[in-house]
């Protein structure tokens, strides 16, 4: 049985821990506030943004003249995974790591693969492979802004024009609520068509103004730009909530383990008196014998 001094040491250093995981669960849901505000206030205009432009596309020719839906043979492909910058929030970035190796193995084995790696954890985790890597926006999430998230996505855009990629696909955790996050891979170009989008659409004659070309070139990009950026706060938001979810949980087991160390310390304790009382009467005992 341990002595006294070590389970009092245990106890203070579970102690400590506690207080540190607590601090660190109230500071994930203040952010977690602000992050959950963002994207609650963002998904309506992406997906009402995404409605008109499948509104226009299905009105006229489709999508067949929009650069960003040319579907051509893959061959090259940029994976960008979002991930956090730190850890100490459970499964999250372990299973975006996951989810792109498993695509890697399923979809994209015999092609040429590009990483794109956003936020510090999945630049840690790529690097260290054999994989082309694009490592100018890993830090996004240092200071968070359309305009940083915007230079990202164009620069996906810009390079599937120019054929350097034949496909681009986002991996990211979509935001639930605290307790639950699930992993998406999604196509981000070329553009997927809607093919509900003709059945959705009322029976209305569409009046374009200045012109359909210059529309499609507008909401187009604008549009592409919005997913993207929802998709980087809907990790984000994800994020918070998985730490304070693992806060929350580490915080209940140190609880516990506070519990058994106490326990065992007044088990010792008393152990030890016993030992006193005895060690005591034994040596009256044998006084009063002689």
């Amino acid at each position: 049985m341990a002595n006294l001094k070590e389970v009092k040491e245990r106890i203070t250093s579970v102690v400590s821990t506690q207080q540190i995981t607590k601090a660190m669960k109230m500071v994930s849901a203040a952010k977690l506030r602000r992050a959950q505000d963002k994207i609650i206030q963002m998904r309506p205009y992406s997906q009402k943004l995404t409605q008109i432009l499948n509104n226009v596309s299905a009105a006229s020719d489709g999508a067949a003249d929009i650069v960003f839906a040319e579907k051509r043979e893959v061959k090259n492909v940029l994976i960008i995974p979002v991930t956090s910058d730190k850890g100490l929030c459970g499964a999250f970035n372990s299973n975006i790591m996951k989810a792109v190796n498993l695509a890697i193995a399923r979809q994209f084995a015999d092609k040429n693969i590009t990483i794109l790696p956003i936020g510090k954890k999945s630049f840690e985790a790529f690097k260290k492979r054999d994989f082309n890597m694009v490592s100018d926006y890993s830090q996004l999430f240092l200071d968070l802004t359309f305009e940083k998230v915007r230079n990202a996505a164009e620069f996906a855009m810009n390079a599937f024009i120019a054929g350097e990629y034949d496909q681009v696909v986002l991996v990211f955790n979509e935001f639930k609520n605290v307790a639950t996050q699930e992993v998406v891979v999604e196509q981000f170009l070329p553009m997927a068509k809607d093919d509900t989008a003709e059945e959705k659409m009322p029976d209305t004659d569409y009046i374009l103004e200045p012109s359909r070309k210059y529309i499609i070139e507008e909401l187009v990009p604008t549009s592409l730009k919005i997913q993207f950026y929802k998709a980087v706060l809907e990790s984000n938001a994800s994020e918070h909530g998985a730490r304070m979810t693992a806060m929350d949980k580490a915080t209940d087991n140190a609880g516990e383990l506070l519990k058994e160390l106490r326990l065992m310390y007044n088990r010792t304790r008393q152990a030890a008196i016993t030992n006193e009382i005895l060690e005591i009467v034994s040596g009256a005992n044998a006084l009063g014998g002689k």
